[in-house]
């Protein structure tokens, strides 16, 4: 049974959360929605409260128009998140959802909300450009795009009623995504891990490890069997490894909070 949903259309909470539990924003790729991260949501809880961001145009959100800028769409997200950033938090993006939540983070940083951890999956780093024009392309060929990356179900791309009711978001957020332009910023002080398949198309080892330029903090590189949504299979892993930084984290923020005393011999 979900959980109650906050008050606000771009969240989904999908499980309750034990109290204290860290707070784990996850960002879907292009074409996604919140409920991709469902299965996601039942491993991490009740021990982290995961709270999906909803983009519009699709599921309950399809008769919003959807945001084809990255910057615009990051901009109205930081804004809905700063009434829940009181509390330590972290983010999740995958592909899309990975620059997303890195220019939400660093609007948040910008007015004095830090995350605790950034975990970007199958994505550059955005210093690095990944133009691109399947934006402009014919339906066609960006069904042979989405083919080409797995993550959507088959059933749906040969189905032309579904296909009409998605690909408009899907093309929305290719076009964030091939027209987005980083713009520099200053670097965040968080931990960054970055999780890449080793056959994705999109992105390989150098171009993830480029992360590490844009954070202060530690930064780690998962390389894991598979395509760009080598994520699925590999959810276990993913979970133990955010799980065990949630944990660390939480602990050295517990840690700084308790004053220091110096004993007697």
């Amino acid at each position: 049974m979900p959980a109650t949903p906050p008050d606000t259309p771009w969240l989904r909470r999908f499980h309750p959360a034990e109290p204290g539990a860290l707070r784990l924003f996850c960002f879907p790729h292009a074409g996604g929605n919140a409920s991709y991260y469902f299965p996601f949501s039942a491993m991490l809880a009740p021990g982290t409260e995961m709270l999906a961001v909803q983009y519009p145009g699709r599921q309950e959100r399809f008769n919003e128009p959807c945001i084809e800028s990255m910057t615009e769409l990051a901009d109205v997200i930081a804004a809905e998140l700063a009434d829940w950033t009181h509390e330590p938090f972290a983010f999740f993006g995958h592909s899309m959802g990975a620059t997303l939540a890195f220019e939400v983070a660093c609007r948040l940083r910008a007015e004095g909300a830090e995350v605790s951890a950034l975990f970007v999956s199958g994505r550059r780093a955005p210093s690095i450009p990944a133009p691109g024009s399947v934006h402009l392309a014919t339906d066609e060929q960006l069904i042979a795009d989405m083919k080409l990356l797995g993550g959507t179900d088959t059933r749906m791309l040969d189905n032309p009623d579904l296909l009409a009711a998605i690909l408009p978001a899907v093309r929305s957020d290719y076009v964030a995504t091939e027209t987005y332009r980083y713009r520099g910023a200053p670097r965040l002080d968080c931990p960054i891990t970055a999780f890449i398949g080793d056959v994705d198309p999109r992105v390989d080892a150098a171009m993830a490890r480029a992360w590490a330029d844009h954070t202060t903090g530690p930064f780690r590189l998962r390389v894991l069997s598979g395509g760009h949504f080598f994520l699925v299979p590999h959810l276990g892993t993913l979970v133990e490894a955010i799980t065990t930084s949630v944990a660390g984290e939480q602990k050295a923020h517990l840690d700084a909070s308790v004053p220091h005393t110096v004993g007697t011999p």
